[in-house]
């Protein structure tokens, strides 16, 4: 079946920590807190997860056909910052997790927490005045697509 478009949106918040030095991952995570080490974090206390997606999304993101946009938008008294990174499905992707969510530039699955491979973008990749948005605690939404 082809032509199917699925969205899953989740919210979270930046935190001072945010570095976005990653170069090949970026996450979100339901943790409250952030240690300067996370640096592939970009926002904390997500109030969704992996596990918390409609099956009907994680099928199609099974699919290593189907193409997941994952759109980032930070809210500041500044304005708006917006960004997309594009990845792909793989049929490994459990997506389970109970508290992040990982986008990786490689094929790589490693466990419940991947939510798109081949990823056209990592945390370091990003434009840093986004990524100053997010250091100063602004709102995001993680709104991830999967068409195929």
């Amino acid at each position: 079946m082809t032509g199917d478009r699925l969205t899953e949106e989740i919210r979270a918040r930046g935190h001072e920590n945010v570095t976005a030095e990653h170069a090949s991952t970026f996450e979100f995570t339901t943790d409250g807190w952030l240690t300067p080490a996370g640096d592939c974090i970009l926002a904390v206390d997500a109030d969704r997860t992996p596990r918390d997606f409609a099956p009907e999304f994680k099928n199609a993101c099974r699919d290593p056909a189907a193409t997941i946009t994952a759109t980032i938008v930070v809210e500041t008294s500044e304005g708006t910052h917006e960004e997309a990174i594009v990845g792909r499905g793989d049929p490994d992707l459990t997506l389970l997790d109970d508290r992040s969510m990982v986008g990786r530039t490689s094929d790589y699955t490693d466990d419940e927490r991947t939510i798109l491979v081949e990823a056209d973008k990592a945390a370091a990749d990003l434009d840093r005045d986004l990524v100053a948005a997010l250091a100063e605690g602004g709102d995001a939404t993680l709104r991830l697509t999967v068409e195929r």
